[in-house]
């Protein structure tokens, strides 16, 4: 385990970043944007890009994603060996990339996608694109290949599929996480303990939301989604991970009264003024967010020398990350900063 020199430093540096980070008071400053180049300047104040406002969007959320990314690596870095448990925490964006590479594979998208560099913590060889085999061979995803999920060598993915490619990869991300947390001595992870078993919960309302809405899948295809988590140990609202999910398998997506007195009614989206309500996964997953980032901020300063400082600083990490993707994406629309957080549940 890290001696406390290393802990002390890495807190200290995660300390400072945070400071230079759009969280907190600062997150303010996005609301009066109304142009993609006043937030490239805001980010990026050395290294701002002359480019038509379309291109500029691509490279300017490429660069959010690395910006983060890079500082992230930067703190694990600074660990002679760091936990297995932080590394994992990085590798969520392995996961996400190699979800989008699957899902081009099944669309017939001969060229790589654009996917984030973690080295030297990534797994997957994302340049072997489209030889699905030679990507994930030696890696922790080689069970994909098995023919009832992907048959590489007939460069074949079936499109339905990939839907329950992303939940396997969900339950495995999670699993092997939570494992690599309880390696770690207790003191290292009381904030995590906490959050990430809520963090899972939550992630599985959202696929039901997201498998109900989008894609129409029956309750009992649903359930077999969910993470059971039968190891995860889970502190106050109950011991179970799919007991929020499975509450809401066959409530009417349209009828907002049959989802009053819900265990996570607070995060669904409000009723309209013209009274016509459907239950909005997009608005579900931004209160969730919002609701993770506080805890993750409360958290923070709690221990400053144990490894949860670490963990907490990846998930602010990350939180800013998702807010500045989406203020660019609003003014690429033509939105104000202002308005984008008339639509997202930010924390200001």
């Amino acid at each position: 385990m890290p001696g406390t020199g290393e802990r002390a430093y890495v807190y200290a540096r995660s300390c400072g970043m945070l400071e230079k980070s759009f969280i907190g008071k600062r997150i303010a400053q996005l609301g009066s944007l109304t142009r993609l180049t006043e937030l490239d300047r805001l980010i990026f104040p050395l290294a701002g890009r002359e480019l038509p406002e379309r291109e500029l969007l691509r490279d300017l959320e490429t660069r959010i994603t690395g910006r983060a990314v890079k500082q992230v690596i930067t703190l694990l870095s600074s660990f002679k060996k760091p936990p297995e448990f932080l590394v994992r925490l990085l590798r969520v964006y392995e996961y996400s990339d190699l979800k989008t590479c699957l899902n081009a594979f099944a669309g017939g998208e001969r060229h790589v996608p654009a996917f984030t560099d973690i080295s030297p913590f990534g797994t997957v060889n994302f340049k072997a694109y489209p030889d699905i085999s030679a990507m994930l061979r030696g890696t922790e995803f080689e069970f994909l290949l098995k023919k009832d999920l992907i048959n590489p060598s007939e460069g074949k993915l079936d499109p339905g599929k990939c839907i329950l490619i992303e939940t396997e990869l969900d339950r495995l991300y999670y699993t092997r996480l939570w494992q690599a947390l309880l390696a770690l001595a207790p003191r290292d992870r009381i904030s995590a303990e906490k959050i990430l078993p809520e963090e899972i919960a939550l992630r599985n309302v959202l696929w039901v939301l997201r498998l109900r809405t989008y894609f129409e899948m029956p309750a009992d295809e649903v359930r077999k989604q969910l993470m059971e988590g039968e190891k995860i140990r889970r502190k106050g609202r109950g011991a179970s991970l799919t007991a929020d999910a499975e509450a809401i398998l066959d409530l009417a997506l349209d009828n907002r009264q049959e989802w009053e007195g819900w265990s996570r009614e607070e995060f669904l989206n409000p009723v309209p003024a013209n009274g016509i309500w459907w239950v909005d996964p997009r608005y579900f997953q931004n209160a969730v967010a919002d609701y993770l980032y506080r805890l993750a901020r409360r958290a923070f300063h709690r221990s400053p020398f144990s490894l949860d400082t670490v963990f907490c600083f990846i998930k602010l990490k990350q939180y800013e990350e998702d807010i500045l993707t989406s203020v660019a994406e609003g003014l690429g629309l033509g939105m104000t900063g202002g308005d984008v957080f008339s639509l997202l549940e930010v924390a200001r």
